[in-house]
């Protein structure tokens, strides 16, 4: 009998003890975090932490000079001791935190999967520099918008995978992947700007081998100096162009006169093949006058019928025949010592016919 009163208080004082071990756990569970988010009478009386890695200070984060020291902390508190009930093995304990080898193979999936060159699933904006945080389940989001979801959702839970209970960490990933990208591009930009100055060099001083882009090169030379040439000339425009004019005039009387040297008396032969040469043409009017000219082998025959003294017949060795005074004349109204052709204007020996 006293055995069994001894086995029945037993019994009773275990009883006792399970249910205050219940008891305590159900109280502890419904002041967590998840229950906390979803009152709001709670949330307003919850104190701020002053552990800026415990609250996410994202003002701090984003100072200038802060992205220097990237360093990786997970940002979940310590794990409250265990219940009563916990210890006496009535409920599951929780799971352990995560060590850093496992942080390190979250992570190495994470990047596998491209997390952090995606943009966020919550605001799907890029990443960039703003903070972003890991989870355990290797999902990547900003770190604003994880405590957003969680404020107004109620509860802790991924918003990919629907995960519970995950653990977060600071990470930064997509930072340096935005520094990397943009210091891409300035130095794609720059080789750009390189490259079309070093071809812009090229096309102004290298000639072109294709006919229609050498003309163009040439003729832009050419401007360029018509256009220095003017901006660097004296200001009183008249009296430099008549210098201009006065050095172009000496220089064809230079030319003039060497020309005349050059050219030689023709000799006997070479009149004859002249006067062959002025047969052969078959033109008898004088080009000054326009009148008939008396014929090489009969230079009486146009006079004899006019009955008027015949005018000579000169033949320059440019094979053109006049009249004499009519080239006389042509000669003394040239201002030239020494006159051209009247019409292939070149420096001329004559011989009277």
């Amino acid at each position: 009998m006293a055995m069994r009163k001894g086995l029945k208080s037993k019994a009773s004082n275990k009883l006792v003890i399970t249910s205050v071990a219940f008891q305590d756990h159900i109280t502890r569970s419904l002041l967590q975090s998840d229950f906390s988010l979803s009152d709001p009478l709670l949330r307003c009386r919850r104190k701020p932490a002053t552990n800026p890695h415990a609250r996410g200070n994202v003002e701090g984060l984003q100072r200038p000079g802060d992205w220097r020291d990237e360093r990786e902390y997970v940002l979940d508190p310590a794990p409250p001791a265990l219940s009563l009930a916990q210890k006496m093995g009535l409920v599951a304990s929780p799971a352990e935190r995560l060590m850093e080898d496992e942080w390190m193979q979250v992570k190495a999936r994470s990047v596998h999967q491209g997390e952090s060159a995606q943009p966020c699933a919550i605001c799907r904006e890029e990443f960039r520099l703003q903070p972003q945080v890991l989870l355990s389940c290797s999902h990547v989001f900003h770190r604003a918008c994880l405590q957003a979801f969680e404020r107004f959702s109620g509860m802790k839970r991924c918003p990919m995978c629907r995960r519970r209970q995950y653990e977060t960490r600071v990470i930064h990933d997509a930072a340096q992947l935005f520094r990397h990208q943009s210091a891409t591009r300035i130095q794609a930009c720059w080789r750009g700007y390189v490259a079309r100055k070093w071809y812009k060099h090229m096309r102004k001083t290298i000639c072109p081998k294709d006919r229609r882009l050498r003309r163009k090169f040439f003729e832009a030379k050419l401007q360029e100096l018509n256009d220095s040439f003017v901006r660097y000339c004296h200001t009183d425009t008249e009296a430099f162009l008549s210098d201009i004019d006065r050095s172009l005039s000496s220089s064809r009387r230079v030319f003039q006169q060497l020309e005349r040297k050059s050219v030689s008396e023709p000799q006997d032969n070479d009149w004859d093949r002249i006067q062959s040469q002025v047969i052969q043409r078959d033109v008898w009017d004088c080009p000054i006058c326009l009148t008939a000219l008396c014929s090489l082998n009969l230079p009486t025959q146009a006079a004899t019928s006019n009955h008027q003294q015949p005018r000579r017949t000169v033949l320059l060795s440019c094979s053109h025949i006049f009249h004499q005074l009519c080239l006389e004349a042509f000669e003394s109204f040239t201002a030239n010592s020494r006159p051209s052709c009247p019409l292939c204007r070149s420096v001329y020996h004559k011989r009277l016919i």
